[in-house]
């Protein structure tokens, strides 16, 4: 196979180290994203709804987020009935914003090659082919 190999300047510019293995799994990103958008703290409930989760993923998906510091789980009752709600810890949600600018990246890189294959396709004349 040929290709470019990369200069110094470019190793590792793909590796997006600031996207973080606790926040990146779908459901525990949109856990995330629903405690960043909303801003009083949501009940197990109200989460379980928004991200179309059953009570066992979210449980699971909720302790890895509190064991990791990003949330914050308070339980308790209401008259008789237990009542979970869940917030944003102060690192969590600085995790989250630093996790967010750089999935930004990725969406810039990828909107960046994207437009670059393109203009060397119409150079080529070849606009039927594109890597995968």
């Amino acid at each position: 196979m040929t290709g470019k190999r990369t200069t110094g300047s470019q190793a590792g510019r793909h590796a997006y180290e600031g996207l973080d293995r606790a926040i990146h799994e779908k459901a525990r990103l949109g856990i995330m994203t629903c405690l960043l958008t909303h801003k009083d703290d949501l009940t197990f409930g109200d989460i379980k709804e928004l991200c179309a989760l059953t009570d066992g993923n979210l449980s699971r998906h909720l302790k890895v987020l509190e064991d990791e510091k990003l949330v914050e789980v308070e339980k308790g009752y209401e008259g008789k009935k237990p009542k979970t709600l869940c917030r944003l810890s102060k690192e969590g949600r600085k995790r989250f914003l630093d996790y967010l600018e750089e999935l930004g990246n990725v969406v810039k890189d990828a909107s960046v090659e994207k437009v670059l294959r393109e203009e060397g396709s119409k150079k080529s004349g070849n606009s039927s082919w594109a890597p995968a």
